[in-house]
């Protein structure tokens, strides 16, 4: 199916649009008339850049407030369409969306709006184009794509056809169904965006939060079954509106938005990427650190053994139960200081798994090997995480660890049995592509969004999971500045015993994080524990939740440059990562960075 962009859904000149849609792989574009009026190009120009990119201009839009005005108004809008048409002529664009009417003096005549559209098309009709009527969800008196859809079909006109917009038709909580009504040759165009389900005005909600289609609440995929079942044959059209878009780059945009529909195009059952190959586990996570003497300090008092080294790199594998820590001190270090770089997945198809995250435009990594190095498969998360494809132990596949000479120590036997989950901060402009390229690109279930109060704003964070909780990964995203150590990357660890683990580490010369008492207050009020119980959290600062399924008992280490570990014990089948104790935790982390006595 041909793809195609909105130019409004990119940051940047409309040159530097172009280009990126172009790399992302898209067909086609749409060509937004504010793009075009601040562009220094003329429109043959843009013609032929568009053609130089192989880019076909499938849209030219918008023409507004255009039918069911009184009879001089309707001269005026004539007389402008002409110009327009004129424009579009020039710039190789043969359809013009025409929004339903926002005009105070529009007046609510079916009739009167079908007359003038079908003079309109007329018009557009000897310039060779073709008119998309679109109903928006506030237009004055056409606010629903059936109600555009009936005007269309009164005015009787073949330049007339309409088109549909997911937001438009979804915000509303229009019937979808009645799209199959509408033959496929008279859908003249399809515009797709996906958004958060919010309860807020619905022009403010379209012009800010819009995303791209497997991003919010929609079932945007439902929706284009409908539409091709008509034998609808143009191209997937996105349209986006988003506050983040426009600040963030147009390239890496336009890679998460062409993914975006590939991800479609495969739920519609279209030919597309390899099979998801759901990673089964955490082989490891890799810390960089120019100072590893305070990381290795932290991860001796958990119970953690350095038990091999990089036949040729600075790296030590510290290793407690199945958990393993990659720790490296190499030249290219963060100067932010340490940090998580690398996440080794358990796969049981390393190369599967690489061929369907090339397929789905995440960037491959190439590594640099030494002769008898294990070939890794790997690629670069949004955030530039690099995820490695691992086959820890499988008979017959390379082992990553052949790569590491053992020190002679084992591990140590200790509380710590796996890495329970991982969570990773993105950049304020990454959230939704990070959900969205862990979903798609790594088959695993995103869950909902929760939103956690800051003490310096909001923090929201969404989680992504295989079925049965092997692979736990956390994305958040935080208020506070991007360097701030509060909103740090942190690697939770399973136990059987909390309060155990915590007390080896305390002995160990570990710090934990302290909790204020009026928590405990809260928890004694809230749940119904034992004083001696009590008294054992209170004293480890360890955090309690209690869901449907279980309970979730954890606590926090200091903060390590921008890292901190979590003690976690799940009983119960709990399925939660403790979101009620976020606010709580992320205060006390804020108290001890920034200590003020207050």
């Amino acid at each position: 199916m041909r793809t195609s962009i909105a130019t409004v859904s990119l940051s940047g000149s409309l040159t530097e649009k172009l280009t990126a849609a172009a790399r992302a792989g898209f067909d086609g574009v749409e060509i937004f008339e504010n793009d075009l009026l601040a562009s220094p190009l003329a429109p043959e120009e843009i013609r032929a850049r568009c053609a130089d990119l192989g880019l076909g201009i499938d849209l030219y839009q918008p023409m507004r407030d255009i039918e069911a005005v009184p009879a001089e108004e309707f001269a005026r809008n004539l007389r402008r369409a002409r110009h327009k048409f004129e424009l579009m002529r020039r710039l190789g664009a043969d359809t013009v969306l025409v929004c339903s009417s926002v005009s105070p003096s529009a007046v609510d005549d079916d009739a009167l709006a079908a007359e003038q559209l079908s003079r309109l098309a007329d018009l557009a009709r000897e310039h060779g184009i073709r008119v998309a009527y679109e109903a928006l969800a506030w237009g004055r008196h056409v606010s629903t794509y059936d109600h555009a859809w009936r005007i269309v079909e009164a005015a009787g006109h073949p330049a007339l056809g309409t088109c549909l917009d997911s937001f438009h038709i979804l915000s509303r909580g229009s019937d979808p169904r009645g799209v199959e009504d509408i033959p496929g040759e008279k859908i003249f165009f399809l515009q797709l965006a996906d958004a958060p389900l919010l309860a807020m005005d619905v022009l403010q909600w379209s012009r800010h939060y819009r995303c791209f289609p497997g991003q919010g609440g929609f079932d945007v995929t439902g929706l284009v079954r409908r539409v091709l079942a008509t034998g609808y044959d143009g191209p997937l059209s996105l349209e986006v509106f988003n506050d983040v878009f426009r600040q963030a780059e147009a390239g890496p945009t336009a890679v998460d938005a062409r993914r975006s529909l590939l991800v479609l195009q495969e739920a519609l059952g279209a030919a597309g990427p390899p099979a998801p190959v759901v990673p089964t586990g955490v082989a490891f996570a890799e810390l960089v650190t120019p100072d590893a003497e305070p990381l290795t300090a932290l991860l001796g008092a958990l119970g953690f053994t350095r038990t091999a080294r990089h036949r040729g790199k600075p790296v030590d594998l510290w290793q407690q139960g199945e958990a393993r820590i990659l720790v490296n001190t190499g030249p290219a270090v963060r100067r932010d200081g340490t940090g998580l770089a690398a996440v080794g997945l358990e796969s049981p198809d390393p190369a599967g798994a690489a061929r369907r995250a090339e397929a789905l435009l995440a960037p491959v990594l190439p590594r640099r090997r030494a002769p008898g190095d294990v070939p890794l498969e790997a690629v670069a998360a949004p955030d530039g995480t690099e995820l490695f494809f691992c086959a820890t132990g499988r008979p017959g596949l390379p082992d990553w660890r052949a790569d590491f000479e053992d020190t002679g120590r084992a591990p140590r036997p200790g509380g710590v049995r796996r890495i329970d989950h991982l969570a990773l901060t993105q950049p304020w402009h990454h959230f939704d592509e990070a959900a969205l390229f862990h979903r798609s690109v790594l088959g695993l279930r995103a869950q909902e969004s929760v939103d956690v109060a800051d003490p310096y704003g909001l923090q929201r964070s969404r989680a992504v999971t295989d079925d049965d909780g092997s692979v736990r990964i956390v994305l958040s995203v935080g208020a506070a500045p991007a360097d701030d150590t509060v909103h740090a990357q942190h690697i939770a660890l399973a136990t059987d015993d909390v309060v155990a683990a915590a007390r080896r580490f305390r002995a160990a010369g570990g710090r934990l994080l302290p909790i204020p008492a009026n928590y405990y207050d809260d928890l004694a009020a809230r749940h119904d524990l034992g004083e001696e119980e009590l008294a054992a959290y209170r004293d480890l600062g360890i955090l309690y939740d209690r869901d449907a399924h279980g309970v979730f008992r954890h606590c926090y280490t200091r903060t390590v440059g921008r890292v901190f570990f979590e003690l976690c014990q799940r009983d119960g089948g709990y399925r939660g990562y403790g979101a009620p104790n976020a606010a709580v935790r992320l205060a006390a982390q804020h108290a001890v960075a920034r200590p003020t006595g207050g």
